[in-house]
């Protein structure tokens, strides 16, 4: 069975995909084509490129941190000038395609193309407000190659679907200017069905929290994060399984809430579990989560990630 995993955004949380990767692992249910929107392209990249959940939760955690920079006092601080906002955010984003690149390089690759498990990762071109996707697919003729994006390395790949609006500035690619995917296209369900999946198991978070904005900053995030909604709502008929994470408690900069989104994810997945199809195991699988994942990254699970050592002295943010 050729299973697809569509991952939404949702900024931190993002470590609740993580957590239901860890339950799909555990009951043998293996992934062959993987997609994400946002942080949800992040998650998908890291599993796509080799690393094991403990690993994309330790660095998931080290992003928050040291990229997402989640602490809305962060963000005022840097309201000084007009200065600012001339940049199109209040970030610029470049680490995060610094780390990717890092990650990319500690598995001897580059390029989106160098990863072997087909991905797909949507962004949008907001001068010409028109999606884009990156991929390592080559795909057929009936679809518009024009769209797709090949001829880019993993870190501007995920950085062009994560530019948060607002938040980050776009990311500039040829004469491209990006920024995040899910204004479009939160949830790429069909986009990874394109790839080749014949079932597609989607993640999505549950509506944007019945909060009350405080501020300018509150009131754009939340704006945002409800059209990220609808954008989502829009794809779950492309899913043939979707997984609802109710994270009321985590709003989408909140780093405190990683552990909790992670836990979540892992518990609704399991819970979960009896309802998704028999058929979405593996008949080759012996159930452990290895199965067809050995053959593509290696032993995901016996030893085989990389000993990361995070250092904020990294040009990249951190080092491995």
């Amino acid at each position: 069975m050729k299973i697809g995993l569509a991952l939404a955004g949702g900024g931190v949380k993002g470590a609740g995909h993580i957590g239901v990767i860890k339950a799909l692992e555990e009951n043998g249910i293996e992934i062959g084509y993987i997609g994400g929107t946002s942080i949800g392209s992040i998650v998908a990249a890291l599993y796509a490129m080799g690393y094991n959940t403990d690993e994309m939760l330790k660095l998931f955690k080290y992003f928050a941190k040291n990229i997402m920079k989640a602490d809305p006092k962060y963000y005022w601080s840097n309201v000084k000038s007009r200065k600012n906002f001339m940049g199109y955010g209040l970030i610029s984003g470049e680490n995060i395609e610094l780390a990717m690149n890092e990650c990319a390089e500690l598995k001897s690759m580059k390029k989106i193309t160098d990863i072997k498990m087909p991905i797909v990762m949507p962004t949008v071109d907001i001068k010409e407000s028109k999606k884009y996707v990156c991929t390592n697919h080559e795909f057929d003729e009936q679809f518009k190659k024009d769209t797709y994006i090949r001829d880019i390395t993993i870190g501007k790949a995920t950085r062009a679907s994560a530019s948060y609006p607002g938040m980050f500035a776009p990311t500039m690619y040829k004469d491209h200017k990006f920024v995040d995917g899910g204004i479009i296209d939160n949830l790429p369900a069909h986009e990874v069905r394109k790839l080749g999946a014949e079932k597609v198991l989607s993640i999505r978070f549950s509506s944007a929290n019945q909060t009350d904005p405080k501020n300018v900053f509150e009131v754009a995030l939340k704006s945002v994060d409800l059209l990220f909604d609808q954008r989502t709502a829009a794809e779950i008929e492309s899913s043939d399984f979707t997984i609802t994470l109710d994270l009321a408690e985590a709003s989408v900069f909140n780093i405190k809430k990683i552990d909790y989104c992670y836990n979540q994810g892992y518990i609704a997945a399991m819970e979960n579990m009896s309802k998704i199809k028999p058929e979405w195991l593996n008949e080759n699988s012996n159930h452990s989560g290895f199965g067809t994942l050995n053959k593509i990254h290696g032993k995901r699970f016996n030893n085989r990630g990389t000993r990361i050592c995070l250092s904020e002295n990294s040009s990249a943010i951190f080092t491995f």
